[in-house]
């Protein structure tokens, strides 16, 4: 495992999920031609893309080259692309597989307990496991079936492949990552306040009302919404996924169902690093604001 030196801590563990830098290739074979999409990712955020033509990686911002050389980013293009190209042809020489199928290969690493890198290598065919990568050795999934023995048989037998996954991942990928975290600190650790407002959505039945709070535009993603009564948190509020916005910030939505003649006085309370300890609460039908821990309100500024 790759150590974290002590004075990325602080910073990591910032992070709500554990921290990770990782690869997607997806490959499509059809008409007897191959097809690769290749990506790279800081947790949930996308830092690179992959020209399958050029063979070039594309930085999506200034600090996705990490503190990497020229000469270190092009070995990593090299290898990318005679990976790609070596590892088409070893499905359908060495495995026979026939027809169309899709290829997904995931590869990268994963701080654990706030102080080690560990790296991961994960390939799926049609959307089942097929094969993994631990301990320098190819595993086999058990839906993978006979071809993932015999793939796992025959990537075994080559030290010099292995040891190369093994470096890039236990090595190469977390410096990298470290790299990423220093350069982009100042775009990861930034603060967007969320804006926020009710509608109503469809009537769940009858004589009832769906209320729905929207917050959107918040960074980082940890947030915290909540329809109240007063001080009283409504638990019967739904709260749904997390969605990206185009400009990397965030959007969520919870709703409740209540009876028609019950909404008076409820609200929306929306708790957000962001707001500096003031939440941003906004009553159904009437006022809103920022309401500090000791219950003073005050005016709210959208972001």
């Amino acid at each position: 495992a790759f150590s974290v030196p002590f004075f990325f801590f602080s910073f990591v563990l910032r992070f709500e999920e554990p921290v990770s830098f990782y690869v997607i290739q997806t490959s499509s074979f059809h008409n007897h031609t191959w097809k690769h999409l290749g990506s790279g990712w800081l947790g949930e955020l996308q830092t690179h893309r992959w020209n399958s033509s050029s063979g070039a990686i594309i930085f999506l911002y200034p600090w996705s080259r990490g503190n990497f050389s020229n000469n270190e980013l092009m070995d990593l293009e090299r290898f990318f692309h005679t990976y790609f190209t070596n590892h088409q042809g070893f499905y359908i020489s060495q495995l026979m597989f026939k027809d169309s199928f899709d290829l997904q290969v995931i590869l990268g690493c994963e701080l654990h307990s706030g102080k080690d890198f560990v790296g991961f290598l994960q390939i799926a065919i049609q959307g089942f496991e097929f094969m993994s990568f631990q301990n320098e050795t190819f595993l086999p999934s058990p839906m993978g079936g006979g071809k993932a023995q015999k793939a796992c048989l025959l990537l075994n037998l080559s030290p010099a492949f292995k040891h190369t996954i093994h470096k890039l991942i236990s090595d190469i990928f977390p410096r990298f990552t470290l790299g990423l975290l220093d350069g982009g600190k100042t775009y990861l650790q930034r603060q967007v306040k969320p804006e926020a407002w009710l509608s109503s959505g469809p009537s769940p039945e009858p004589g009832h009302l769906l209320l729905v709070c929207h917050v959107s535009g918040f960074y980082p993603k940890p947030v915290w919404v909540m329809w109240m009564q007063g001080e009283q948190e409504q638990e019967a509020t739904l709260r749904g996924d997390f969605l990206p916005n185009a400009d990397g910030t965030w959007y969520l939505q919870a709703t409740l169902d209540v009876a028609a003649g019950e909404a008076a006085g409820l609200a929306c309370r929306v708790k957000h690093s962001s707001l500096g300890g003031q939440d941003l609460v906004l009553y159904w039908g009437g006022k809103s604001g920022t309401q500090d821990p000791e219950g003073r309100r005050g005016s709210y500024s959208r972001a």
